[in-house]
Protein backbone atom coordinates (compact mmCIF):
# COMPACT_ATOMS: atom_id res chain seq x y z
CA UNK A 1 0.00 0.00 0.00
CA UNK A 2 1.42 3.15 -0.96
CA UNK A 3 1.30 6.13 1.74
CA UNK A 4 2.67 9.32 1.41
CA UNK A 5 5.72 10.71 3.43
CA UNK A 6 5.06 12.09 6.72
CA UNK A 7 6.09 15.58 6.58
CA UNK A 8 5.15 15.85 3.02
CA UNK A 9 7.42 18.81 2.32
CA UNK A 10 10.49 17.46 2.12
CA UNK A 11 9.82 14.99 -0.36
CA UNK A 12 8.20 17.90 -2.38
CA UNK A 13 10.41 21.00 -2.15
CA UNK A 14 13.22 19.15 -4.75
CA UNK A 15 10.52 19.24 -7.46
CA UNK A 16 10.41 22.87 -8.13
CA UNK A 17 14.29 23.32 -7.92
CA UNK A 18 15.14 20.52 -10.02
CA UNK A 19 12.45 21.76 -12.78
CA UNK A 20 14.36 25.64 -11.91
CA UNK A 21 17.35 24.24 -13.21
CA UNK A 22 16.00 22.28 -16.22
CA UNK A 23 13.51 24.88 -18.00
CA UNK A 24 15.63 27.43 -19.01
CA UNK A 25 17.95 24.70 -20.77
CA UNK A 26 14.73 23.49 -22.55
CA UNK A 27 13.27 27.01 -23.22
CA UNK A 28 16.65 27.78 -24.73
CA UNK A 29 16.85 25.13 -26.75
CA UNK A 30 13.36 24.77 -27.91
CA UNK A 31 13.89 28.53 -28.80
CA UNK A 32 16.94 27.50 -30.86
CA UNK A 33 15.36 24.29 -32.69
CA UNK A 34 12.52 26.14 -33.40
CA UNK A 35 14.09 29.39 -34.60
CA UNK A 36 16.38 26.64 -37.06
CA UNK A 37 12.85 24.98 -38.28
CA UNK A 38 13.81 21.72 -36.43
CA UNK A 39 10.17 22.17 -34.71
CA UNK A 40 7.09 22.90 -35.54
CA UNK A 41 5.94 26.06 -33.79
CA UNK A 42 2.92 23.97 -31.51
CA UNK A 43 6.31 22.41 -30.00
CA UNK A 44 6.07 25.28 -27.58
CA UNK A 45 3.20 23.73 -25.61
CA UNK A 46 6.06 21.28 -24.08
CA UNK A 47 7.86 24.27 -22.79
CA UNK A 48 4.65 25.85 -21.43
CA UNK A 49 3.53 22.63 -19.51
CA UNK A 50 7.03 22.10 -17.92
CA UNK A 51 6.32 25.82 -16.86
CA UNK A 52 3.01 24.79 -15.51
CA UNK A 53 4.42 21.93 -13.68
CA UNK A 54 7.01 24.21 -12.19
CA UNK A 55 4.49 26.74 -11.04
CA UNK A 56 2.28 23.84 -9.36
CA UNK A 57 5.04 22.41 -7.79
CA UNK A 58 6.12 25.69 -6.57
CA UNK A 59 2.88 26.13 -4.85
CA UNK A 60 2.52 22.36 -3.35
CA UNK A 61 6.06 23.57 -1.79
CA UNK A 62 4.43 26.72 -0.58
CA UNK A 63 1.63 24.83 0.64
CA UNK A 64 3.15 21.70 2.46
CA UNK A 65 5.76 24.15 3.69
CA UNK A 66 3.02 26.25 5.55
CA UNK A 67 1.89 22.83 6.71
CA UNK A 68 4.50 22.30 8.61
CA UNK A 69 5.16 25.70 9.88
CA UNK A 70 3.97 25.45 13.69
CA UNK A 71 5.54 21.99 14.35
CA UNK A 72 9.10 23.28 13.19
CA UNK A 73 8.78 26.81 14.66
CA UNK A 74 9.20 25.12 18.37
CA UNK A 75 12.92 23.77 17.10
CA UNK A 76 14.07 26.85 14.90
CA UNK A 77 12.15 30.03 15.56
CA UNK A 78 9.98 32.79 13.94
CA UNK A 79 12.30 34.87 11.84
CA UNK A 80 14.01 32.00 9.78
CA UNK A 81 10.88 30.14 8.56
CA UNK A 82 9.57 33.59 7.83
CA UNK A 83 12.64 34.48 5.22
CA UNK A 84 11.93 30.85 3.85
CA UNK A 85 8.46 31.64 3.53
CA UNK A 86 8.78 35.05 1.38
CA UNK A 87 11.71 33.40 -0.54
CA UNK A 88 9.28 30.53 -1.57
CA UNK A 89 6.21 33.34 -2.20
CA UNK A 90 8.65 35.22 -4.71
CA UNK A 91 9.62 31.82 -6.38
CA UNK A 92 5.82 30.91 -6.65
CA UNK A 93 4.83 34.63 -7.94
CA UNK A 94 8.12 34.41 -10.64
CA UNK A 95 6.73 31.02 -11.91
CA UNK A 96 3.38 32.42 -12.33
CA UNK A 97 4.50 35.36 -14.05
CA UNK A 98 7.16 32.95 -16.01
CA UNK A 99 3.91 30.72 -16.91
CA UNK A 100 2.37 33.78 -18.66
CA UNK A 101 5.33 34.51 -20.51
CA UNK A 102 5.98 31.03 -21.73
CA UNK A 103 2.21 31.34 -23.01
CA UNK A 104 2.90 34.12 -25.17
CA UNK A 105 5.42 32.07 -26.75
CA UNK A 106 2.12 30.50 -28.17
CA UNK A 107 1.44 33.49 -30.24
CA UNK A 108 2.25 33.39 -34.18
CA UNK A 109 5.21 36.10 -35.63
CA UNK A 110 6.97 38.61 -34.07
CA UNK A 111 5.24 38.28 -31.10
CA UNK A 112 5.88 34.97 -30.26
CA UNK A 113 9.30 34.82 -31.30
CA UNK A 114 9.71 37.63 -28.45
CA UNK A 115 7.35 35.40 -25.95
CA UNK A 116 9.93 32.74 -26.37
CA UNK A 117 12.84 34.35 -25.82
CA UNK A 118 10.78 36.18 -22.95
CA UNK A 119 10.42 33.32 -21.71
CA UNK A 120 14.33 32.30 -21.60
CA UNK A 121 14.74 35.42 -19.73
CA UNK A 122 11.95 34.66 -17.02
CA UNK A 123 13.27 31.30 -16.07
CA UNK A 124 16.67 32.64 -15.25
CA UNK A 125 15.01 34.62 -13.06
CA UNK A 126 12.70 31.81 -11.74
CA UNK A 127 16.25 29.73 -11.38
CA UNK A 128 18.05 32.58 -9.12
CA UNK A 129 14.49 32.84 -7.20
CA UNK A 130 14.87 28.64 -6.57
CA UNK A 131 18.28 28.94 -5.55
CA UNK A 132 17.62 31.33 -2.96
CA UNK A 133 14.35 29.30 -1.61
CA UNK A 134 16.80 25.98 -1.43
CA UNK A 135 19.73 27.59 0.32
CA UNK A 136 16.85 28.89 2.75
CA UNK A 137 15.46 25.38 3.18
CA UNK A 138 18.87 24.00 3.64
CA UNK A 139 20.04 26.88 6.02
CA UNK A 140 16.77 25.90 8.07
CA UNK A 141 17.34 21.78 8.22
CA UNK A 142 21.45 22.37 8.27
CA UNK A 143 22.17 25.27 10.31
CA UNK A 144 18.91 25.76 12.64
CA UNK A 145 17.68 22.07 13.10
CA UNK A 146 14.57 22.36 11.91
CA UNK A 147 14.42 18.47 11.38
CA UNK A 148 14.11 18.09 14.86
CA UNK A 149 11.11 18.59 14.91
CA UNK A 150 10.24 15.29 13.50
CA UNK A 151 12.65 12.89 15.43
CA UNK A 152 12.20 11.84 18.73
CA UNK A 153 13.30 14.30 20.73
CA UNK A 154 10.59 16.53 18.98
CA UNK A 155 8.17 14.39 21.70
CA UNK A 156 10.87 14.03 24.02
CA UNK A 157 12.84 16.96 24.64
CA UNK A 158 16.46 16.23 23.43
CA UNK A 159 18.90 15.88 21.07
CA UNK A 160 18.80 12.36 19.10
CA UNK A 161 22.65 10.47 20.04
CA UNK A 162 23.97 9.34 17.16
CA UNK A 163 22.85 5.21 18.74
CA UNK A 164 19.70 6.85 18.39
CA UNK A 165 19.88 7.63 14.75
CA UNK A 166 21.76 4.83 13.68
CA UNK A 167 25.40 6.15 13.28
CA UNK A 168 28.29 4.73 15.05
CA UNK A 169 29.81 5.24 18.50
CA UNK A 170 33.16 5.71 17.08
CA UNK A 171 33.00 9.75 16.23
CA UNK A 172 33.54 9.14 12.89
CA UNK A 173 31.28 9.00 9.71
CA UNK A 174 30.36 5.09 8.75
CA UNK A 175 32.36 3.72 6.06
CA UNK A 176 30.61 0.75 3.84
CA UNK A 177 33.92 -1.59 5.24
CA UNK A 178 33.31 -0.83 8.89
CA UNK A 179 32.47 -4.42 10.61
CA UNK A 180 29.32 -4.87 12.29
Amino acid sequence: MFTLPDPLHPAIVHLPVALSLLAPFVALAAVLALARGWLPARAWVGVLLLQALLAGSAWAALETGEEQEERVEKVVGKAPIEAHQDAAERLLAIAVAGLVVSAAGLLSGSAGRYGRMASVASNAVILVAALAVGHSGGELVYKYGAAQAYGQSAAGGGALSGAEIGAPETGRPARADDDD
